[in-house]
């Protein structure tokens, strides 16, 4: 036996804690994992998992419209709140299970306990009230939504993790937010009937996409009956007599409503974790601070995903949890890869994009060419539906490289992980052009629009 009781301890059972245990202990490393709440950590439990089955619940009321002008003869439909609730827990708890299974299959001690650093080597087991030394920690907590404390009403309010359990649905809601969380969930409860009023401060929702499919979104949104309110925040949340919520935002809107959601970011998991006692720095936000190989400031200890605030995404995780174990079990020291990292967002119509947005090519390349196509897709003829697609090519005007593909539409995400193996590739537009296309589908327009729809020189549009 070594000098401490751990090669390797690990605080945090979510996707990128359990990856990096599972795979320490399958080298023969003595390891260990503590998660104080359920095995699987944000994206299992209350994040990506439950969301996206909260879409395809989401959904079918179009699919029931739809399905008329295909010959179907739909009887009377009816939504159960509580069904769903009940469906989407067995699944959870299912998936949950596995995580934790896996993990000791692996060989990792499992502790279902909350850990604290007390040192660079020692962890303190807060239920059971013992201390444990390990050679290297890792640091896997996470992050939660930001509960706006600093608004008055807060308390009021429910954020994401709430959205999951709530007893019943409500028949009116106020969305604040204008994130990826924010449009999901306000697809969500518009798809379930809900009143729904999305509150955003900036001009537009979606920050960080491409500006054509924000404005796609937005306005597909509208048509719907979804309430968009940009350029505006939330001042106060105040309780009724009856029950009911009045939001006031700053342009003096008073928003009476059943329930409010704050979708306004996240925070990392640090709090009384004890970095400071093991010398791990933070940053303002009081996220953990780590080098490129996701070392802290303690050497020994390491921290990845969402507890770091780098790209907070799921896959991100389980790839810096996998870089992690090269670097510090293979002694082959490696970097997580954040270029080219293809996203989706499950609104509806979705959003799957990857690469560069027109945006930011022009800033980075002397000249750019857009290949953009919008178009009614064959399922919408027949059923009457009249929203629309829109694909968007980005490439290098001198190299004829794709930098980026961004897609509006059904299915947006399936297609973005498929693009995001060419783009990452860095292939070219022309074997774009030389791949045949499969037909009729949506997805062969990537590779008929032969000609660009505009240039951009040096920032301008020619």
């Amino acid at each position: 036996m070594g000098a401490f009781d751990y090669d390797f301890f690990v605080i945090g059972g979510g996707s990128g804690g359990v990856r990096a245990a599972r795979r320490a202990a399958a080298l023969g490393k003595r390891v260990a994992i503590a998660e104080e709440y359920r095995f699987g950590g944000t994206c299992v439990i209350r994040g990506c998992v439950p969301k996206k089955l909260f879409v395809y619940a989401s959904q079918f009321a179009e699919s029931f419209e739809d399905a008329r002008g295909f010959g179907w003869s739909v009887g009377e439909t009816r939504f159960d709140w509580p069904s769903l609730i009940a469906a989407k827990d067995a699944e959870i708890e299912r998936l949950e299970g596995i995580y934790q299974s896996n993990v000791g299959k692996a060989g990792a001690e499992i502790f279902n306990d909350r850990a604290v650093l007390e040192g660079p080597h020692e962890i303190r087991l807060v239920e059971a009230g013992r201390r444990v030394t390990a050679d290297k920690i890792l640091i896997a907590t996470g992050g939660r939504p930001n509960r706006h404390p600093a608004m008055p009403g807060a308390e009021h309010c429910i954020t994401s993790e709430e959205a999951f359990h709530l007893k019943k649905l409500p028949k009116r809601i106020a969305v604040l937010g204008g994130g990826y969380i924010a449009v999901e969930f306000a697809n969500i409860f518009h798809g379930l009937g809900v009143e729904t009023t999305l509150i955003y401060r900036g001009k537009e929702i979606l920050q960080g996409f491409d500006d054509d499919l924000r404005h796609e979104l937005h306005q597909a949104m509208d048509k719907k009956g979804l309430r968009v309110h940009c350029c505006d925040t939330l001042e106060r949340v105040d309780m009724r007599g009856d029950g009911t919520l009045a939001a006031t935002a700053m342009s003096g809107e008073v928003f009476v409503v059943d329930e409010v959601m704050l979708a306004i970011g996240r925070t990392a998991n640090t709090e009384n974790l004890g970095c400071e006692a093991a010398g791990v720095a933070l940053d303002a936000r009081g996220a953990v601070k780590v080098d490129d190989y996701s070392r802290t400031s303690a050497e020994n200890i390491y921290a990845i995903g969402d507890v770091t605030h780098r790209v907070q995404l799921t896959p991100v995780a389980i790839h810096e949890a996998m870089c992690l174990i090269e670097t510090i079990f293979h002694d082959r020291p490696t970097k997580p890869d954040y270029d080219t990292i293809a996203t989706a967002v499950f609104s509806q119509p979705e959003i799957g994009a990857v690469g560069l947005t027109e945006c930011v090519a022009a800033e980075r390349f002397a000249e750019i060419e857009v290949y953009r196509t919008a178009f009614r897709p064959m399922k919408n003829t027949l059923s009457g539906r009249d929203g629309r697609m829109l694909m968007k090519l980005v490439v290098d005007a001198t190299s004829r490289r794709v930098l980026g593909a961004h897609i509006l539409g059904h299915d947006a995400g399936e297609l973005a992980q498929l693009l995001a193996i060419a783009v990452k590739a860095g292939l070219s537009k022309d074997q774009f052009d030389a791949t045949m296309a499969v037909h009729p589908t949506a997805a062969e327009e990537l590779v008929t629009m032969y000609e660009p729809s505009y240039r951009v020189r040096g920032g301008e549009r020619i």
